[in-house]
């Protein structure tokens, strides 16, 4: 557990750099500790002791690879957002199976309604703004409420501190992304970085220790 800590706490302030870096540090500081970042937390998921089950441990842990590849394709010079897209889509592919193995399908109006309805908010205010990239985010934005939606399903049936850690990681994903694309597409955003970087960043954490088996004491 000690390991685990103590990547969390470089995690944190490896991403607290970036954040700075973003707005006062050179372009190499940023290049360092995004991917950095992201690269500690994957570690964190493959440290943690005590996993709820290895699968569940190995699902996460490919999300976070996915992830930490979506980050290096965001900041390559090109930009391939498409791609980098693409690589958190199957990220959330990975969550959501995570999700989905520990709990079982489950479907409960309550749970699925707030992601409905956000989910539908998001593209109504982005619709006019993103053109030909309407099917890419069309289905990303379907599969990050999905995600979200699992997460709060499993918490739902199992209400223990794994899942609501999923699921408080899952939310604090879906404000990330929905203020990166807010940002993107229709306007920019004031402390764009700030806002995006700790939600995500906060997200991939809590989503981490999900995989940690919490003692009811």
């Amino acid at each position: 557990m000690t390991a685990a800590w103590i990547l969390s706490a470089a995690a944190i302030i490896s991403g607290a750099i970036y954040i700075w870096a973003a707005y006062a540090g050179t372009q190499a500081q940023r290049y360092i500790f995004k991917p950095l970042t992201t690269g500690l937390i994957l570690l964190v998921a493959l440290t943690l002791p005590d996993p709820v089950s290895a699968i569940y441990q190995g699902l996460i842990a490919a999300g976070m690879l996915f992830s930490l590849a979506g980050d290096v394709l965001l900041m390559l010079p090109a930009n391939p957002f498409v791609w980098g897209l693409a690589s958190f889509l199957v990220a959330h592919l990975f969550y959501s199976g995570a999700y989905l193995l520990r709990g079982g399908f489950q479907f409960h109006w309550l749970a699925v309604l707030p992601f409905v309805i956000s989910g539908a908010t998001l593209l109504y205010l982005l619709w006019p703004h993103i053109g030909a990239l309407r099917i890419p985010v069309l289905v990303y934005a379907a599969l990050l409420m999905a995600m979200g939606w699992q997460a709060a399903e499993l918490w739902w049936s199992v209400r223990d501190t794994a899942a609501l850690l999923a699921m408080l990681g899952a939310i604090l994903f879906l404000v990330s992304d929905s203020i990166l694309a807010l940002d993107k597409f229709r306007s920019p955003l004031p402390l764009r970085d700030l806002l995006v970087m700790s939600t995500y960043y906060a997200a991939q954490l809590l989503i981490v220790w999900s995989v940690h088996h919490f003692v009811r004491v």
